[in-house]
């Protein structure tokens, strides 16, 4: 058999909860932490809203916060789960081979201070030309070398190993908006297959900056409800018109079963299954029948050795767009077929927005606290149904439903697509248990 991998540390900071607990209540209660966009002044934008993370501060799990206050702030947010998830799980006050221990986090390109950028530009301007020279001769004057270093993708995950002294496998994964997932689907490989015992995994990300909202609302990915921003994000709703960016992170401490047993640590979820696709199709779009949707799910499914049947609820990617919704329907009937029907399916980017790359790992939070609560939390904002869009969406309320098995989905740009399966540890059994029903 597979070594078992199991979660025992969680962390997440997010724009409804930073700790686990609030998050939880954010969830349950339907909160929208969608609002008007603060972070730079958005007046002359068409998109003015976000999901920001507010009144957070990283001295509340760091010791020596003011250290990362030039950081960019994913890299605030991974150090800020990160540090939750070991605590949680005490490996930061337990003796084991820290060559055994890595980190493999999901965090994209942060964007660089916008102000410093544009003061390039404005010194290179000359007359109504800008001449490289003239740019480069600035940025060399102005740009700190140690501070660049900060805004690359895998900084989060060197921070942290130091901190936590991971010497194993350091490594950082950008695939779009299946990031996170990527990263905790192949932590979790690196586990069964002996190369570790313990990884520190999930992501974080923020694209809330001029340049991420104008990006994406150059694509028209973007919901405009600027005047409702609470009702904004509509997943698999008829009236849905685009997502809102998210920001945020969660992370993890999986390990192997035995490793975790001997050291007493409680375990709050088995990863039993992870899949992996391309659709090969465009570089924006997902295939319109969802087929790399639909193999990354049935590859999940058969990772775990479970039916369609014994799966018990679906976090979907569920962005809010006109196609993701629609193309994610299909995959979810395609792979499932009839049972589609019967499973509940819910979208919490109608409260969080989308983290881009952190998404994955924020939703795979949210699927253990499902499994952990017997409550999965609602799609908020699903009032009109779509003809395409016709199963259960779980809309307006969280609902009592005892889970044993939850798949979580994610979908990125280039037809990447991946699925993660987390099921409720069972110590007695020798491998994978049966799904229970709710009444």
């Amino acid at each position: 058999m597979k070594r078992r991998v199991v979660i025992t540390g969680m962390g997440c900071v997010t724009p409804i909860g930073s700790t686990p607990s609030d998050f939880e209540t954010g969830l349950h209660s339907g909160r929208v932490g969608v609002g008007r966009l603060t972070l730079f002044d958005a007046e002359r934008f068409p998109v003015r809203i976000a999901a920001e993370i507010r009144d957070w501060d990283i001295n509340a799990v760091a010791r020596d916060g003011s250290r990362w206050q030039r950081c960019p702030r994913q890299t605030q947010f991974a150090i800020g789960a990160g540090l939750q998830a070991a605590c949680q799980s005490g490996v930061d006050d337990t003796a084991f081979d820290p060559g055994r221990f890595g980190v493999y986090l999901g965090c994209g390109e942060p964007f660089e201070d916008f102000n410093d950028f544009t003061q390039c530009v404005h010194s290179s301007l000359q007359g109504d030309e800008c001449t490289s020279s003239a740019f480069l001769d600035t940025a060399l004057r102005i740009f700190d070398p140690e501070v660049e270093r900060e805004f690359e993708p895998d900084m989060p995950s060197i921070h942290l190993a130091g901190l936590l002294n991971a010497q194993g496998p350091v490594a950082n994964c950008i695939s779009a908006c299946v990031s996170s997932t990527q990263a905790i689907g192949e932590s979790m490989r690196m586990i069964q297959q002996g190369e570790t015992d313990v990884m520190l995994c999930g992501g974080a990300h923020s694209t809330i900056h001029p340049f991420g909202v104008t990006g994406f609302q150059r694509l028209s990915a973007l919901s405009q409800r600027n005047d409702d921003p609470q009702a904004a994000v509509r997943p698999f709703d008829v009236n849905r018109d685009g997502f809102v960016i998210g920001e945020g992170a969660a992370a993890f401490i999986v390990e192997e079963r035995e490793h975790a047993l001997r050291r007493g640590a409680e375990i709050l979820g088995e990863i039993t299954g992870y899949g992996s696709s391309q659709d090969a199709f465009r570089v924006t779009d997902s295939h319109p029948e969802g087929r790399g949707t639909e193999s990354a799910i049935r590859r999940a499914l058969a990772n775990a050795a479970l039916n369609p049947e014994d799966i018990d609820y679906i976090n979907a990617h569920g962005t809010g767009t006109i196609m993701n919704d629609k193309v994610e329907t299909a995959a979810i009937k395609r792979a499932f077929g009839q049972q589609a029907y019967r499973i509940p399916v819910s979208s919490t980017k109608s409260m969080l927005g989308h983290a881009t790359t952190a998404c994955g790992a924020i939703e795979l939070a949210v699927c253990v606290i499902s499994l952990r609560t017997g409550v999965i939390p609602p799609t908020i904002n699903h009032e009109t149904p779509d003809a395409d869009c016709d199963l259960d969406y779980v809309p307006h309320n969280a609902r009592e439903v005892s889970c044993r098995h939850v798949l979580t989905n994610n979908i990125g740009f280039g037809g990447q697509n991946a699925a993660l399966i987390v099921s409720r540890y069972d110590e007695a059994s020798p491998g994978f248990v049966p799904s229970v029903r709710a009444a």
